[in-house]
């Protein structure tokens, strides 16, 4: 008997009572959930018609093809080449998906390289339009105001404003202590390179200058030789910012101690004021005044105005709320231009280094120049007043000069090239740059008090401190931003 669903012999047979039919057990009460009808006759069929059949427990008969040695061969080998076969198939298909996959995943990426070429021509189209407009503006308002600038001069208002920030200073500086939290001189010994940071174009290597935010110490200002300034921040070690709009080099960047502003100067010609809009920074106005490369910015202590220097051999004071130009001063005895500036704390004199060796003295109300320091070898790359208003250090290609401001005179000099200077804002800790490596003076005794050598892979270029020297940032010709701390 066999069963009429398989065709084999059933091991539990049962018999419909409905047509007599021979089924196997689990094949037909399958059948029966699922279409609830006889597979012979199509009839009704529900398990309590099954019937169980009593049968003896015979052996199974063997198969002809298992019943001999070759046979068993014969039936093991067809099965061998079956599952080869199979084999074989899966590979096949297997091939086929993956050749599928690598080209949709070739097509993905392609895609999305495509988008990221899009999104990036669209961000620089959009920068350029908003540099070209604001460009447009300034240029606009700068006109009138470069005709005006014998006109405007420095005003009694202006000088009465400067007078009284500088008295008030003035007095606090005489009795200022060194600042909680200061780092001390063990702990400068104990620097160490913490971080070091690639973030302006390969194409045209270099970085120029760099400062730190004072409201937030942890955002950091460079300006290359891309002709880009690039906001860092420190914690998160990654670039929140790009001004793009300097044709050239930008050879200074200067945070505003209290506005969401940022200056920067270029080898363009031309320097800038940004604001801060939305979370990012857009130029707010442009100053056009001078001839020849604008080399340096520096901030008046009221924070309402700075000047510019430049190689044309004038210097220009201007209103930083409207970028307009107040007076532009042209220094007849210089003749290779001025390469940097800086203001005394106090906010009343004018420091200049010129291309011809000298820093130039100037009461900043009356425009007159009133002191001149000789004795530098080489061009004066960088200056740097104490917090304290007592000295002046200044740095060229052959040695670092210290000036005593109340006996007009250089008191010490160290026999080491330097291109940039900077005093911490406790004035016991001087920085200065020179090759490839960065040194910290001590500022009573004029010991090092630690020396980074080779700190970079080129030339240093410039140095800043954070607040209370908890760290030093330095730039490089060599592309790199690095951060010095415990």
């Amino acid at each position: 008997m066999f069963c009429s669903l398989s065709g084999q012999t059933p091991e539990d047979p049962v018999i419909s009572t409905k047509s007599g039919h021979l089924f196997e057990r689990r094949l037909i009460e399958k059948y029966i959930e699922n279409t609830g009808k006889c597979p012979v006759t199509s009839e009704s069929l529900a398990l309590d018609d099954l019937i169980s059949v009593k049968t003896s427990q015979t052996v199974k008969p063997r198969p002809v093809q298992a019943t001999s040695i070759p046979g068993m061969l014969a039936l093991f080998q067809n099965e061998w080449d079956a599952l080869m076969l199979e084999t074989y198939t899966l590979k096949q298909h297997l091939e086929t998906v993956r050749q599928e996959l690598s080209h949709a995943l070739y097509q993905h990426d392609a895609a999305c390289r495509v988008i990221a070429r899009l999104i990036k021509e669209r961000d620089s189209a959009r920068a350029s339009l908003a540099n070209a407009q604001a460009d447009i503006s300034a240029t606009a308002a700068a006109a009138p105001s470069a005709m005006e600038v014998e006109e405007a001069g420095i005003t009694k208002e202006i000088i009465k404003k400067m007078t009284t920030t500088s008295q008030k200073l003035s007095k606090t500086r005489k009795k200022r202590a060194i600042p909680d939290g200061h780092a001390t001189a063990e702990q400068i010994a104990s620097y160490d390179n913490k971080g070091s940071h690639p973030i302006h174009a390969a194409s045209k290597p270099g970085i120029l200058c760099v400062d730190i935010d004072t409201k937030d110490q942890d955002l950091i200002a460079t300006g290359g030789v891309d002709g880009a300034a690039m906001l860092f921040n420190k914690s998160t070690g990654k670039v929140v910012g790009t001004l793009a709009g300097h044709k050239k080099k930008v050879t200074s960047v200067l945070f505003h101690p209290e506005r969401q502003v940022l200056l920067t100067s270029s080898a363009d010609k031309t320097a800038r004021i940004w604001a801060q809009s939305g979370g990012e920074y857009a130029t707010a106005a442009q100053i056009l005044c001078h001839k020849g490369e604008v080399t340096s910015t520096t901030l008046h202590a009221t924070g309402d105005y700075f000047v510019t220097s430049s190689l044309d051999n004038t210097w220009g004071f201007h209103d930083i709320s409207t970028g307009a130009c107040l007076v532009q001063k042209v220094d007849e005895e210089v003749q290779k231009g001025f390469t940097s500036a800086m203001f005394h704390p106090d906010g009343l004199i004018l420091a200049t280094g010129t291309g011809d060796s000298r820093i130039r003295i100037w009461d900043i109300k009356a425009q007159q120049n009133v002191a001149t320091f000789d004795g530098h070898e080489a061009a004066v790359e960088a200056i740097s007043f104490s917090e304290n208003g007592y000295y002046m250090a200044s740095g060229d290609g052959k040695a670092i000069k210290l000036w005593d401001l109340r006996k007009l005179k250089n008191f010490q000099t160290i026999a080491v090239p330097a291109t940039c200077v900077s005093f911490d804002d406790s004035a016991q800790f001087l920085a200065a740059g020179h090759g490839d490596s960065l040194t910290v003076y001590n500022t009573k005794s004029w010991d090092v008090v630690k020396c980074f050598e080779s700190a970079h892979g080129a030339a240093v270029t410039d140095c800043a401190w954070s607040q209370n020297a908890n760290y030093l940032a330095t730039t490089s010709m060599d592309r790199t931003l690095k951060l010095f701390a415990q």
